[in-house]
Protein backbone atom coordinates (compact mmCIF):
# COMPACT_ATOMS: atom_id res chain seq x y z
CA UNK A 1 0.00 0.00 0.00
CA UNK A 2 1.29 3.44 -0.89
CA UNK A 3 2.89 5.36 1.96
CA UNK A 4 0.42 8.18 1.33
CA UNK A 5 -2.59 5.88 1.91
CA UNK A 6 -1.17 3.52 4.52
CA UNK A 7 -4.16 4.02 6.85
CA UNK A 8 -6.38 2.27 4.26
CA UNK A 9 -4.75 -1.01 5.29
CA UNK A 10 -7.11 -0.89 8.29
CA UNK A 11 -10.62 -2.13 7.45
CA UNK A 12 -12.41 0.06 10.00
CA UNK A 13 -10.71 3.20 8.72
CA UNK A 14 -11.58 2.41 5.08
CA UNK A 15 -15.26 2.10 5.98
CA UNK A 16 -15.22 5.26 8.07
CA UNK A 17 -13.42 7.22 5.35
CA UNK A 18 -15.98 6.23 2.70
CA UNK A 19 -18.96 7.25 4.83
CA UNK A 20 -17.36 10.50 5.90
CA UNK A 21 -16.53 11.44 2.30
CA UNK A 22 -20.17 11.16 1.23
CA UNK A 23 -21.33 13.16 4.24
CA UNK A 24 -18.67 15.82 3.69
CA UNK A 25 -19.89 16.36 0.12
CA UNK A 26 -23.38 16.96 1.47
CA UNK A 27 -22.10 19.30 4.16
CA UNK A 28 -20.29 21.49 1.63
CA UNK A 29 -23.36 21.53 -0.59
CA UNK A 30 -25.44 22.79 2.33
CA UNK A 31 -22.92 25.48 3.24
CA UNK A 32 -22.95 26.93 -0.25
CA UNK A 33 -26.75 26.79 -0.52
CA UNK A 34 -27.18 28.28 2.95
CA UNK A 35 -24.77 31.17 2.35
CA UNK A 36 -26.36 31.98 -1.00
CA UNK A 37 -29.86 31.77 0.48
CA UNK A 38 -28.92 34.33 3.12
CA UNK A 39 -26.88 36.64 0.88
CA UNK A 40 -28.99 36.70 -2.28
CA UNK A 41 -32.53 35.61 -1.35
CA UNK A 42 -33.27 36.57 2.26
CA UNK A 43 -31.18 39.77 2.34
CA UNK A 44 -29.87 42.35 -0.08
CA UNK A 45 -26.20 41.30 -0.27
CA UNK A 46 -25.84 41.52 3.52
CA UNK A 47 -22.40 40.08 4.36
CA UNK A 48 -22.98 40.68 8.07
CA UNK A 49 -25.94 38.26 7.96
CA UNK A 50 -23.68 35.61 6.44
CA UNK A 51 -21.22 36.29 9.24
CA UNK A 52 -23.97 35.90 11.86
CA UNK A 53 -24.91 32.52 10.38
CA UNK A 54 -21.29 31.43 10.63
CA UNK A 55 -21.07 32.74 14.18
CA UNK A 56 -24.17 30.80 15.26
CA UNK A 57 -22.91 27.66 13.57
CA UNK A 58 -19.46 27.75 15.16
CA UNK A 59 -20.13 29.62 18.41
CA UNK A 60 -21.31 26.56 20.35
CA UNK A 61 -17.83 25.07 19.91
CA UNK A 62 -16.63 27.72 22.37
CA UNK A 63 -19.62 27.96 24.69
CA UNK A 64 -19.98 24.20 25.21
CA UNK A 65 -16.24 23.52 25.33
CA UNK A 66 -15.96 22.00 28.83
CA UNK A 67 -18.85 19.61 28.21
CA UNK A 68 -18.05 18.48 24.66
CA UNK A 69 -14.46 17.44 25.40
CA UNK A 70 -15.55 15.58 28.51
CA UNK A 71 -18.26 13.74 26.55
CA UNK A 72 -15.72 12.75 23.87
CA UNK A 73 -13.44 11.16 26.49
CA UNK A 74 -16.08 9.71 28.83
CA UNK A 75 -18.70 8.06 26.57
CA UNK A 76 -18.51 5.54 23.74
CA UNK A 77 -17.46 7.73 20.80
CA UNK A 78 -19.24 5.54 18.27
CA UNK A 79 -22.57 6.08 20.06
CA UNK A 80 -21.97 9.83 20.45
CA UNK A 81 -21.30 10.16 16.71
CA UNK A 82 -24.46 8.21 15.86
CA UNK A 83 -26.50 10.65 17.97
CA UNK A 84 -24.91 13.81 16.53
CA UNK A 85 -25.20 12.59 12.94
CA UNK A 86 -28.88 11.72 13.43
CA UNK A 87 -29.52 15.18 14.90
CA UNK A 88 -27.88 16.92 11.93
CA UNK A 89 -29.89 14.75 9.54
CA UNK A 90 -33.15 15.92 11.13
CA UNK A 91 -32.05 19.56 11.06
CA UNK A 92 -31.20 19.29 7.36
CA UNK A 93 -34.65 17.85 6.62
CA UNK A 94 -36.35 20.65 8.56
CA UNK A 95 -34.52 23.49 6.83
CA UNK A 96 -35.00 21.82 3.45
CA UNK A 97 -38.77 21.51 3.85
CA UNK A 98 -39.15 25.09 5.08
CA UNK A 99 -37.20 26.33 2.05
CA UNK A 100 -39.10 24.16 -0.44
CA UNK A 101 -42.44 25.38 0.87
CA UNK A 102 -41.13 28.98 0.62
CA UNK A 103 -41.85 29.85 4.24
CA UNK A 104 -38.24 30.16 5.37
CA UNK A 105 -37.19 33.46 6.93
CA UNK A 106 -33.83 34.77 8.03
CA UNK A 107 -34.44 34.11 11.72
CA UNK A 108 -35.25 30.49 10.88
CA UNK A 109 -31.91 30.07 9.14
CA UNK A 110 -30.26 31.55 12.22
CA UNK A 111 -32.09 29.03 14.44
CA UNK A 112 -31.13 26.05 12.28
CA UNK A 113 -27.53 27.27 12.11
CA UNK A 114 -27.47 27.37 15.92
CA UNK A 115 -28.93 23.86 16.11
CA UNK A 116 -26.31 22.55 13.70
CA UNK A 117 -23.65 24.32 15.72
CA UNK A 118 -24.73 22.59 18.95
CA UNK A 119 -24.72 19.17 17.27
CA UNK A 120 -21.36 19.87 15.62
CA UNK A 121 -19.87 21.03 18.94
CA UNK A 122 -20.29 17.48 20.26
CA UNK A 123 -19.56 15.82 16.93
CA UNK A 124 -16.25 17.49 16.06
CA UNK A 125 -14.01 16.59 19.05
CA UNK A 126 -15.54 13.12 19.21
CA UNK A 127 -14.89 12.58 15.50
CA UNK A 128 -11.30 13.81 15.85
CA UNK A 129 -10.57 11.57 18.82
CA UNK A 130 -12.43 8.61 17.27
CA UNK A 131 -9.85 8.36 14.49
CA UNK A 132 -7.33 7.31 17.15
CA UNK A 133 -9.48 4.25 17.85
CA UNK A 134 -9.62 3.23 14.19
CA UNK A 135 -5.84 3.21 13.56
CA UNK A 136 -2.72 2.70 15.65
CA UNK A 137 -0.40 5.46 16.81
CA UNK A 138 2.05 4.87 13.94
CA UNK A 139 -0.55 5.74 11.30
CA UNK A 140 -2.53 8.36 13.24
CA UNK A 141 -0.86 11.35 11.57
CA UNK A 142 -1.54 9.79 8.16
CA UNK A 143 -5.19 9.17 9.08
CA UNK A 144 -5.59 12.79 10.22
CA UNK A 145 -4.15 14.00 6.90
CA UNK A 146 -6.44 11.69 4.90
CA UNK A 147 -9.43 12.96 6.86
CA UNK A 148 -8.48 16.47 5.77
CA UNK A 149 -8.10 15.23 2.19
CA UNK A 150 -11.60 13.73 2.38
CA UNK A 151 -13.05 16.96 3.76
CA UNK A 152 -11.41 19.07 1.07
CA UNK A 153 -12.08 16.63 -1.76
CA UNK A 154 -15.71 17.07 -0.74
CA UNK A 155 -15.16 20.84 -0.89
CA UNK A 156 -13.94 20.34 -4.46
CA UNK A 157 -17.12 18.49 -5.46
CA UNK A 158 -19.83 19.85 -3.18
CA UNK A 159 -19.72 23.61 -3.90
CA UNK A 160 -19.66 23.16 -7.68
CA UNK A 161 -22.59 20.75 -7.58
CA UNK A 162 -24.46 22.95 -5.10
CA UNK A 163 -24.00 26.05 -7.26
CA UNK A 164 -25.56 24.31 -10.24
CA UNK A 165 -28.38 22.81 -8.15
CA UNK A 166 -29.21 26.13 -6.47
CA UNK A 167 -29.49 27.76 -9.89
CA UNK A 168 -31.53 24.86 -11.29
CA UNK A 169 -33.87 23.70 -8.50
CA UNK A 170 -33.23 25.97 -5.50
CA UNK A 171 -31.61 25.67 -2.09
CA UNK A 172 -34.30 23.49 -0.53
CA UNK A 173 -33.38 20.37 -2.48
CA UNK A 174 -29.71 20.88 -1.63
CA UNK A 175 -30.57 20.86 2.09
CA UNK A 176 -32.48 17.59 1.66
CA UNK A 177 -29.60 15.99 -0.24
CA UNK A 178 -27.29 16.95 2.61
CA UNK A 179 -29.68 15.36 5.10
CA UNK A 180 -29.60 12.11 3.13
CA UNK A 181 -25.79 12.14 3.10
CA UNK A 182 -25.71 11.63 6.87
CA UNK A 183 -27.06 8.14 6.27
CA UNK A 184 -23.65 7.22 4.86
CA UNK A 185 -21.93 7.99 8.16
CA UNK A 186 -24.61 6.20 10.17
CA UNK A 187 -24.18 3.18 7.90
CA UNK A 188 -20.39 3.22 8.29
CA UNK A 189 -20.69 3.42 12.09
CA UNK A 190 -22.94 0.35 12.03
CA UNK A 191 -20.47 -1.57 9.81
CA UNK A 192 -17.41 -0.98 12.01
CA UNK A 193 -15.98 -3.83 14.10
CA UNK A 194 -15.53 -2.58 17.68
CA UNK A 195 -13.33 -5.55 18.58
CA UNK A 196 -10.71 -4.18 16.15
CA UNK A 197 -10.62 -0.70 17.73
CA UNK A 198 -7.35 0.52 19.22
CA UNK A 199 -7.84 0.32 22.96
CA UNK A 200 -6.98 3.18 25.30
CA UNK A 201 -7.36 3.70 29.04
CA UNK A 202 -10.13 6.06 30.07
CA UNK A 203 -9.41 8.21 33.08
CA UNK A 204 -11.17 7.23 36.28
CA UNK A 205 -14.27 9.15 37.21
CA UNK A 206 -13.68 12.01 39.59
CA UNK A 207 -13.86 15.72 40.10
CA UNK A 208 -12.00 18.10 37.85
CA UNK A 209 -12.03 15.90 34.76
CA UNK A 210 -13.32 18.72 32.53
CA UNK A 211 -10.59 21.04 33.85
CA UNK A 212 -7.92 18.43 33.22
CA UNK A 213 -7.69 19.42 29.55
CA UNK A 214 -6.88 23.01 30.50
CA UNK A 215 -4.24 21.87 32.99
CA UNK A 216 -2.67 19.59 30.39
CA UNK A 217 -2.39 22.38 27.80
CA UNK A 218 -1.05 24.79 30.40
CA UNK A 219 1.98 22.51 30.82
CA UNK A 220 2.58 22.38 27.04
CA UNK A 221 3.93 25.70 25.63
CA UNK A 222 4.25 24.14 22.17
CA UNK A 223 0.53 23.38 22.08
CA UNK A 224 -0.19 26.86 23.41
CA UNK A 225 1.72 28.27 20.43
CA UNK A 226 -0.34 26.15 18.03
CA UNK A 227 -3.54 27.32 19.71
CA UNK A 228 -2.52 30.98 19.41
CA UNK A 229 -1.76 30.62 15.70
CA UNK A 230 -4.93 28.67 15.03
CA UNK A 231 -7.03 31.22 16.91
CA UNK A 232 -5.71 34.13 14.85
CA UNK A 233 -6.10 32.51 11.46
CA UNK A 234 -9.34 30.74 12.38
CA UNK A 235 -10.93 33.96 13.65
CA UNK A 236 -9.95 36.34 10.85
CA UNK A 237 -8.45 34.31 8.03
CA UNK A 238 -10.76 31.34 7.56
CA UNK A 239 -13.90 33.25 6.62
CA UNK A 240 -13.95 31.82 3.10
CA UNK A 241 -17.74 31.83 2.64
CA UNK A 242 -17.71 35.60 3.12
CA UNK A 243 -14.71 36.11 0.84
CA UNK A 244 -15.98 33.97 -2.02
CA UNK A 245 -19.65 34.96 -1.86
CA UNK A 246 -19.02 38.71 -1.69
CA UNK A 247 -16.24 38.67 -4.29
CA UNK A 248 -18.42 36.60 -6.64
CA UNK A 249 -21.58 38.67 -6.32
CA UNK A 250 -20.50 42.16 -5.23
CA UNK A 251 -17.04 42.57 -6.78
CA UNK A 252 -17.38 40.46 -9.95
CA UNK A 253 -21.18 40.53 -10.44
CA UNK A 254 -21.47 36.76 -10.86
CA UNK A 255 -24.14 34.21 -9.82
CA UNK A 256 -24.35 31.06 -7.64
CA UNK A 257 -22.58 28.86 -10.21
CA UNK A 258 -19.47 31.04 -10.13
CA UNK A 259 -19.67 31.21 -6.33
CA UNK A 260 -19.61 27.41 -6.28
CA UNK A 261 -16.66 27.23 -8.67
CA UNK A 262 -14.64 29.69 -6.58
CA UNK A 263 -15.19 27.51 -3.51
CA UNK A 264 -14.10 24.47 -5.51
CA UNK A 265 -10.93 26.29 -6.61
CA UNK A 266 -10.11 26.80 -2.96
CA UNK A 267 -10.58 23.08 -2.44
CA UNK A 268 -8.11 22.10 -5.19
CA UNK A 269 -5.23 23.54 -3.20
CA UNK A 270 -6.63 22.15 0.05
CA UNK A 271 -6.71 18.59 -1.32
CA UNK A 272 -3.14 18.93 -2.57
CA UNK A 273 -2.01 20.21 0.82
CA UNK A 274 -3.74 17.33 2.61
CA UNK A 275 -2.21 14.66 0.39
CA UNK A 276 1.28 16.09 0.79
CA UNK A 277 0.75 16.14 4.55
CA UNK A 278 -0.27 12.48 4.39
CA UNK A 279 3.21 11.57 3.13
CA UNK A 280 4.99 13.08 6.12
CA UNK A 281 6.08 10.74 8.87
CA UNK A 282 5.41 13.30 11.59
CA UNK A 283 4.04 16.83 11.83
CA UNK A 284 6.35 19.70 12.79
CA UNK A 285 5.82 23.18 14.17
CA UNK A 286 8.14 24.55 11.50
CA UNK A 287 5.68 23.45 8.84
CA UNK A 288 2.84 25.18 10.68
CA UNK A 289 4.84 28.42 10.74
CA UNK A 290 5.91 28.40 7.09
CA UNK A 291 2.40 27.51 5.95
CA UNK A 292 0.97 30.37 8.03
CA UNK A 293 3.36 32.78 6.33
CA UNK A 294 2.39 31.43 2.91
CA UNK A 295 -1.28 31.68 3.79
CA UNK A 296 -0.99 35.35 4.68
CA UNK A 297 0.98 36.21 1.55
CA UNK A 298 -1.29 34.31 -0.86
CA UNK A 299 -4.48 35.65 0.69
CA UNK A 300 -3.07 39.16 0.43
CA UNK A 301 -2.39 38.57 -3.27
CA UNK A 302 -5.96 37.30 -3.75
CA UNK A 303 -7.26 40.57 -2.32
CA UNK A 304 -5.94 42.46 -5.36
CA UNK A 305 -6.91 39.90 -8.01
CA UNK A 306 -8.37 41.80 -11.00
CA UNK A 307 -10.95 39.20 -12.07
CA UNK A 308 -12.65 35.92 -11.11
CA UNK A 309 -10.14 33.75 -13.00
CA UNK A 310 -7.06 35.21 -11.32
CA UNK A 311 -8.91 35.18 -7.99
CA UNK A 312 -9.69 31.47 -8.46
CA UNK A 313 -6.04 30.69 -9.30
CA UNK A 314 -4.84 32.45 -6.16
CA UNK A 315 -7.48 30.65 -4.10
CA UNK A 316 -5.77 27.39 -5.06
CA UNK A 317 -2.60 28.64 -3.34
CA UNK A 318 -4.62 29.95 -0.40
CA UNK A 319 -6.24 26.54 -0.03
CA UNK A 320 -2.90 24.74 -0.21
CA UNK A 321 -1.14 26.88 2.40
CA UNK A 322 -4.17 27.20 4.68
CA UNK A 323 -4.86 23.49 4.73
CA UNK A 324 -1.17 22.67 5.19
CA UNK A 325 -1.12 24.87 8.26
CA UNK A 326 -4.31 23.63 9.85
CA UNK A 327 -3.79 19.98 9.01
CA UNK A 328 -0.26 19.97 10.41
CA UNK A 329 -1.43 21.82 13.53
CA UNK A 330 -4.25 19.30 14.01
CA UNK A 331 -1.95 16.30 13.52
CA UNK A 332 0.70 17.78 15.83
CA UNK A 333 -1.78 18.28 18.66
CA UNK A 334 -3.29 14.81 18.23
CA UNK A 335 -0.06 12.86 17.94
CA UNK A 336 1.65 14.58 20.88
CA UNK A 337 -1.34 14.34 23.26
CA UNK A 338 -1.95 11.37 25.56
CA UNK A 339 -4.82 9.20 24.20
CA UNK A 340 -6.82 9.50 27.42
CA UNK A 341 -6.69 13.32 27.12
CA UNK A 342 -7.16 13.54 23.35
CA UNK A 343 -10.89 14.27 23.36
CA UNK A 344 -10.59 17.18 25.78
CA UNK A 345 -7.52 18.66 24.14
CA UNK A 346 -9.08 18.38 20.68
CA UNK A 347 -12.23 20.03 22.01
CA UNK A 348 -10.02 22.92 23.12
CA UNK A 349 -8.32 22.99 19.72
CA UNK A 350 -11.61 23.03 17.81
CA UNK A 351 -13.15 25.58 20.16
CA UNK A 352 -10.22 27.90 19.56
CA UNK A 353 -10.28 27.30 15.80
CA UNK A 354 -14.03 27.52 15.28
CA UNK A 355 -14.98 29.40 18.43
CA UNK A 356 -13.28 32.53 17.15
CA UNK A 357 -15.75 32.62 14.26
CA UNK A 358 -18.50 34.35 16.32
CA UNK A 359 -16.05 37.21 16.73
CA UNK A 360 -14.30 37.15 13.38
CA UNK A 361 -17.08 36.37 10.91
CA UNK A 362 -19.37 39.34 11.76
CA UNK A 363 -16.29 41.60 11.89
CA UNK A 364 -15.08 40.44 8.47
CA UNK A 365 -18.63 40.76 7.16
CA UNK A 366 -18.83 44.33 8.48
CA UNK A 367 -15.52 45.20 6.80
CA UNK A 368 -16.82 43.74 3.54
CA UNK A 369 -20.01 45.82 3.79
CA UNK A 370 -18.25 49.03 4.77
CA UNK A 371 -15.02 48.97 2.76
CA UNK A 372 -15.59 46.20 0.22
CA UNK A 373 -14.69 42.51 -0.02
CA UNK A 374 -11.04 43.18 -0.88
CA UNK A 375 -10.34 44.90 2.44
CA UNK A 376 -12.03 42.05 4.28
CA UNK A 377 -9.58 39.65 2.62
CA UNK A 378 -6.66 41.92 3.56
CA UNK A 379 -7.72 41.64 7.21
CA UNK A 380 -7.72 37.87 6.88
CA UNK A 381 -4.28 37.90 5.28
CA UNK A 382 -2.88 39.90 8.18
CA UNK A 383 -3.87 37.13 10.59
CA UNK A 384 -1.60 34.61 8.87
CA UNK A 385 1.35 37.00 8.89
CA UNK A 386 0.88 37.88 12.57
CA UNK A 387 0.60 34.19 13.48
CA UNK A 388 3.91 33.46 11.75
CA UNK A 389 5.51 36.39 13.59
CA UNK A 390 4.31 35.03 16.95
CA UNK A 391 5.88 31.66 16.12
CA UNK A 392 9.18 33.38 15.27
CA UNK A 393 9.19 35.11 18.66
CA UNK A 394 8.42 31.77 20.34
CA UNK A 395 11.39 30.12 18.64
CA UNK A 396 13.77 32.90 19.62
CA UNK A 397 12.64 32.86 23.26
CA UNK A 398 12.49 29.10 23.78
CA UNK A 399 15.33 27.80 21.64
CA UNK A 400 18.04 30.25 22.71
CA UNK A 401 18.55 31.52 19.19
CA UNK A 402 19.68 34.96 18.18
CA UNK A 403 20.26 37.13 15.13
CA UNK A 404 23.92 37.48 14.19
CA UNK A 405 25.11 39.82 11.48
CA UNK A 406 27.79 39.54 8.80
CA UNK A 407 31.03 41.45 9.20
CA UNK A 408 30.00 44.08 6.65
CA UNK A 409 26.66 44.70 8.37
CA UNK A 410 24.55 43.29 5.57
CA UNK A 411 21.35 41.33 6.14
CA UNK A 412 22.14 37.72 7.13
CA UNK A 413 23.07 35.43 4.27
CA UNK A 414 22.45 31.90 5.53
CA UNK A 415 20.89 29.84 8.34
CA UNK A 416 22.71 27.98 11.06
CA UNK A 417 22.25 26.75 14.64
CA UNK A 418 23.57 28.56 17.66
CA UNK A 419 26.13 26.56 19.66
CA UNK A 420 27.96 27.21 22.95
CA UNK A 421 31.02 28.14 20.91
CA UNK A 422 28.99 30.70 19.01
CA UNK A 423 27.87 32.30 22.28
CA UNK A 424 31.44 32.57 23.54
CA UNK A 425 32.93 34.19 20.46
CA UNK A 426 32.76 37.87 19.64
CA UNK A 427 32.92 37.28 15.90
CA UNK A 428 29.64 38.06 14.13
CA UNK A 429 29.85 36.40 10.79
CA UNK A 430 26.70 34.31 10.36
CA UNK A 431 23.08 35.02 9.62
CA UNK A 432 19.82 34.39 11.38
CA UNK A 433 19.37 31.02 13.04
CA UNK A 434 17.12 28.33 11.67
CA UNK A 435 14.97 26.66 14.29
CA UNK A 436 14.39 22.95 13.83
CA UNK A 437 11.19 21.94 15.57
CA UNK A 438 11.63 18.25 16.28
CA UNK A 439 9.68 17.42 19.37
Amino acid sequence: MSQMFRSFATRNYRIWFAGALVSNVGTWMQRIAQDWLVLAELTDDDAIAVGVVMALQFGPQLVLLPVTGWVADRFDRRHVLAATQAAMLLLGVGLGLLTLFEVVELWMVFAFALGLGVAAAFDAPTRQAFVGELVDDRTLANAVALNAASFNAARLIGPAVAGMLVAAVGSGWVFLINAASFLAVLGSLWALRPREFTAFTRRARGKGQMRAGFRYVRRRPDIQLVFAMVFLTGTLGYNFPIYTSTMAKVEFGEGPEEFGWLSSALAIGSVAGALIAARRERPRLRTVTLASLGFGLSLGAAAVAPGPVSFAVLLVIVGFTGLSMMNTANAYVQTTTAPSMRGRVMALYLAIFMGGTPLGAPLIGAIADAAGPRWAIVAGAASGLVAAAIAAVFYVRTREVRVRWTRDGRWPLRLSSATPADRDTATQEIAIVEVETQR
